[in-house]
């Protein structure tokens, strides 16, 4: 698998304080990733980069198989890229149903013969509840997305994000505020969508990174301070002093 993220050498300081500390990581296509480490180790700065929230002080951020630099990128230019970010906090639309959030989602090229044989709405249905279907909401179509559980509006924002196509989904802290049950159903969800694109999960909950059962990154300090399984990522001693022994 040749990588389809690649971040190499950044560094990037806010008022002194090097958040991010010549870091390297890359990433493949499919691929699900863990990314873990204590507050300020420079986590959501890495999100921040890659979407073109933050711009780094020095370093490359490479994109895909034409080795695109994502630094001379506005936001949206990287999330039309293929790029998409969940925040920890669900952004659903409360009024809308759940299959008018997923359709306003829709990354929709309608060509004009399509509208004109009335393929478009049969296509959209069929996408809709695919997606539906993906998140476990099939049975909550219908349903006015204020109304939902707060795990079923995570649900909601991925099938939202994954019905944008995207080739990378960044999910901040995904498990946070659920119930056992509906972090068991997240990382069916995330796993699922890790076989056909790459997946880079920030959590802090450990048994939900060990359920997903994939490559860790542990971040310290802006930098990558152990990488591998999540078994031999706890082993390392520097990992526990900083992170997991406190």
């Amino acid at each position: 698998m040749s990588a389809l993220l690649e971040v190499s050498g950044v560094s990037v300081s806010f008022d002194g304080f090097k958040a991010i500390n010549n870091l390297s990581i890359q990433v493949a296509e499919p691929e699900l990733r863990a990314i873990i480490g204590p507050n300020g180790a420079g986590k959501t700065t890495f999100m921040d980069i890659v979407t073109g929230k933050t711009k780094p002080d020095e370093g490359y951020v490479i994109w895909g198989e034409k080795s695109v630099s994502l630094l001379g990128m506005s936001e949206s230019q990287i999330a039309q890229a293929g790029i998409g970010r969940k925040f920890q906090k669900p952004t659903v639309f409360e009024a809308q149903t759940v299959r008018e959030n997923i359709t306003l989602a829709l990354k929709n090229p309608r060509k004009p013969l399509d509208l004109l044989l009335n393929r478009a709405a049969l296509d959209t249905e069929e996408r809709v509840r695919a997606i539906s279907d993906e998140i476990g909401l099939s049975d909550a179509l219908d349903q006015t997305s204020g109304a939902l559980s707060h795990g079923q509006k995570q649900w909601l924002e991925i099938g939202m994000l994954l019905a944008q196509d995207p080739r990378l989904l960044l999910v901040d802290e995904p498990a946070a505020g659920m119930s056992a049950v509906e972090r068991e159903k997240t990382t069916d969800i995330l796993v699922h969508a890790a076989k056909t694109r790459a997946v880079i999960v920030v959590e802090h909950d450990m048994d939900f990174v060990r359920r997903l059962n994939c490559k860790v990154t542990v971040l310290h300090q802006g930098s990558v301070l152990a990488e591998g399984s999540l078994d031999h990522v706890t082993k390392n001693k520097d990992v526990v002093d900083v992170y997991l022994g406190r």
